[in-house]
């Protein structure tokens, strides 16, 4: 048997003292181009870390003991969130304290992942306070938002923005309701001034279930979606190639070695493309990642602090 774990809510999330807002116009961090990753053969790994807690450099220890390739591809920064501006009525890009530490330090704490081949997603996650993916009044403030997002990807030098529609509590402050377009032109407008990075889904909330209004569809649009129950296997209900998938989901350290090994043996034999977790933190984790990388890539997983 597993659990089904959703993800938990961050400490601190309301702590509007520390309100953090993107400045924008200013210049783009740069970092030292990427080495080329060490080559593997298997699906994509995907890594999310709380940074209220640990440090996305953990993602970056871990290596194949056969080929010394990086285990993980992608590193999610665990979670940048969408605010709500009472006296404007509009939604705002916030960060707390944790997480724009992180983007401060983007060159001791994400470009030593690039360096290695690794691709930095942002998490933008609801805060309680009624703003959504999903409900945005207009195609302008739709629109706005997304411009907010690109500029942060460009200023902080991110590979993409992961959107995980949980917490929003859509109607809080007087927000509206979840409607059909909202999400449709938030995905349409990102994706054009983001055309070359990363845009995921976290399969979850209202915004995931509306991906179609007036003859657009965004599905294409995403590179990857992905279950959000950790602990269980559940093909998102995205109409994306299976290498763009991971009906697994598993939390690290929390999810059984054998669970794991399991859906990453399901992985490969039925064809899917990624391979998701959670919760990597700064212990060492060499087994139970092995318990997955051995299915996925045919190699234990060797951890260097």
């Amino acid at each position: 048997m597993f659990t089904l774990v959703r993800r938990r809510i961050r400490t601190a999330a309301l702590a509007l003292s520390a309100i953090a807002v993107v400045a924008f116009g200013t210049t783009a961090t740069s970092g030292a181009a990427a080495a080329p990753a060490l080559a593997k053969q298997g699906p994509t790994s995907v890594a999310y870390v709380e940074v209220n807690n640990n440090s996305m450099l953990n993602v970056g220890k871990y290596t194949l003991a056969d080929g010394g390739g990086n285990v993980f591809d992608v590193a999610v920064i665990f979670a940048a969130n969408i605010n709500y501006d009472t006296s404007t009525q509009s939604a705002y890009l916030y960060f707390n304290d944790n997480v724009q530490r992180v983007l401060d330090n983007a060159a001791t704490e994400i470009r030593p992942l690039q360096q290695k081949g690794i691709k930095v997603v942002l998490s933008i996650l609801g805060n309680h306070q009624g703003a959504g993916f999903a409900n945005f009044p207009s195609q302008q403030a739709a629109s706005a938002f997304a411009q907010q997002l690109s500029d942060t990807v460009t200023k902080y030098g991110l590979d993409g923005i992961d959107f995980d529609d949980e917490y929003a509590e859509y109607g809080n402050n007087g927000t509206g309701q979840p409607n059909d377009s909202s999400f449709v032109q938030l995905v349409t407008a990102l994706r054009t001034t983001m055309p070359d990075k990363i845009i995921s889904l976290y399969y979850i909330g209202p915004a995931a279930s509306r991906l179609s209004y007036g003859g657009v569809d965004i599905t294409s649009k995403f590179d990857y979606a992905w279950n959000p129950y950790y602990g269980s296997w559940q093909v998102p209900g995205v109409a994306l190639p299976k290498s763009k998938l991971s009906p697994a989901a598993v939390e690290i350290g929390a999810t059984s070695q054998s669970t794991a090994a399991d859906f990453a043996s399901r992985t490969v034999n039925e064809g899917y493309g990624v391979y998701l977790t959670y919760n990597l933190d700064g212990a060492d984790r060499s087994a139970d990642v092995s318990a997955f990388s051995r299915e996925l890539y045919g190699s234990d997983a060797v951890y260097t602090p």
